[in-house]
């Protein structure tokens, strides 16, 4: 079980200080929620998990919020942006679109200023036989599941723990 660095307790209590403001935490906690609540109602997607600064406990005032999704129907998440507004509970403006290796970027930037970057894969983003590199990386620098129907990031994150146990 992956120990979870932020969780809506700590925004309540500031846990992250002085690296952003009680208000940014506040709507990452937001954020959070409503993209788990989106992601937990689509039957293709299989996984959504924050990476990176906010899952790591590490945000400051200028980071984005970086939101991994694993779906087998990818293409509609990219051609697509009407599932924007129901993802986060608010209209955003896409920013870009951008290939990252088996990852498909959708950055969205909210009326706040704050940046989500979506990334959407299929599945095999979470292979454990092999282990993507680039997935690992992701992994390694920080992650919270959000929703994991099918068991595929918990399986990837003990595959990295028995890899590099002092990493992940």
């Amino acid at each position: 079980m992956l120990d979870l660095p932020f969780t809506d307790k700590d925004a309540e209590r500031g846990r992250l200080g002085e690296m952003v403001s009680q208000e940014r935490a506040e709507q990452y906690t937001q954020i959070r929620r409503h993209v788990s609540s989106w992601a937990g109602g689509q039957e293709d997607i299989l996984a959504a998990a924050v990476v990176g600064s906010w899952a790591r406990g590490g945000a400051r005032r200028d980071s984005d919020v970086d939101v991994v999704v694993l779906t087998d129907r990818k293409e509609w998440y990219v051609v697509d942006e009407g599932w924007i507004p129901l993802a986060l509970g608010q209209d955003a403006g896409l920013v870009r679109t951008r290939e990252w290796g088996l990852l498909t970027e959708r950055r969205v930037r909210l009326s706040s200023g704050l940046e989500v970057e979506f990334g959407f894969a299929a599945s095999s983003w979470a292979a454990t036989d092999p282990v993507d590199p680039g997935s690992a990386g992701v992994v390694v620098d920080g992650l919270e599941p959000l929703v994991d129907k099918k068991g595929l990031l918990s399986r990837l994150v003990e595959t990295l723990q028995r890899q590099h146990p002092r990493t992940v």
